[in-house]
């Protein structure tokens, strides 16, 4: 069915939380756990799924789309019941960017790592999408399914740190694996070795880049939010229970 076409605003240059204001009977759909207020008259119900599928094989058949991504088997849907426009706000779980894409300027879909999805009018669809090539799947750091939003109105997307886009015109972009946001459905996605055995041992770049040919949009994050993890779990093994340095640090 067609998206409800809502307005939305952009808060903060990092950090940035997302309000979206819905005219009488609009809704969003998003993540369970995104919100972060609402005004009078904004009325929400968890769903299993994006509400898209009809019929029991259909929101079965959506449940079994969900699982598989590993996201949450249930989706907000926030609706204004009231007479005039009204806000409700969104935030990502970790410190970043978000995105706001219009589906038909890519193509009508978008393909998504685990997690990028933020929220989008109701009426875009949430699925997933397999890897057409086996070492992305075995090796891409998502397995062999990708989130798919197909729809014709505005749909947002978060990302650590900062989010980069970047055009390609009949092109091939290397990078890594979990800086990796988004990419418009016409692009090719591989996962290729990093080098050769040196730069495998030494360069500290992992081993697997990401590859994307062809023309359309990428998406990319400076800060992924493993990589952030990871040097703080590194930054807190050598600290004592105090938050004083272990014997033999600094």
């Amino acid at each position: 069915m067609p998206a409800h076409q809502i307005d939305y605003r952009i808060h903060g240059a990092s950090l940035q939380a997302l309000e979206v204001s819905l005219d009488p009977g609009e809704a969003v759909i998003a993540e369970a756990g995104s919100m972060i207020f609402m005004q009078e008259d904004i009325r929400f119900d968890t769903r299993l799924g994006d509400g898209s599928e009809s019929g029991m094989l259909g929101k079965l058949w959506g449940v079994g789309k969900r699982l598989l991504t590993g996201e949450s088997l249930f989706m907000t849907h926030f609706s204004n019941d009231g007479k005039v426009p009204r806000s409700v706000g969104f935030a990502a779980p970790y410190p970043g960017s978000i995105e706001p894409v219009h589906l038909p300027e890519v193509g009508g879909a978008l393909i998504c790592q685990k997690d990028s999805f933020l929220a989008a009018a109701h009426g875009t669809s949430v699925g997933i999408t397999f890897s057409k090539r086996i070492g992305a799947g075995l090796f891409g750091g998502e397995g062999f399914i990708l989130q798919k939003l197909e729809g014709d109105g505005m749909a947002f997307i978060h990302a650590g740190g900062t989010l980069i886009r970047r055009e390609l015109n009949n092109e091939t972009l290397r990078l890594d694996t979990g800086c990796l946001v988004a990419f418009s459905a016409g692009l090719d996605y591989s996962i290729a070795l990093s080098g050769g055995l040196k730069s495998l041992l030494f360069g500290g770049e992992g081993l697997l880049l990401a590859t994307l040919k062809g023309t359309g949009t990428v998406w990319i994050q400076s800060l992924p939010f493993a990589r952030l993890a990871d040097r703080m779990a590194v930054a807190m093994a050598g600290r004592g229970p105090q938050g004083e340095t272990r014997a033999g640090g600094d």
